[in-house]
């Protein structure tokens, strides 16, 4: 298996849309009701935070990559 580095921002992504996932999943199934505007804040959020989280990910690595990089 190839290695690959670790994409913390993708993490938090995929986190938030499963999550907005699983909000539509309970509606669908009669669980709650969930307005169709509901799941707006939590995706919009979801992809600011993850490019949030991607930004300083790079930050990061760009100031600590001088070894073995």
């Amino acid at each position: 298996m190839l290695r690959h580095e670790f994409q913390p921002g993708k993490l938090v992504a995929g986190l938030f849309l499963t999550a907005t996932g699983a909000v539509y999943a309970g509606d669908a199934g009669g669980l709650w009701d969930t307005p169709w505007f509901a799941v707006v804040p939590l995706v919009v959020g979801g992809l600011c935070l993850a490019g949030a989280t991607a930004t300083l990910a790079r930050g990061i690595r760009r100031r600590g990559g001088g070894e073995g990089g």
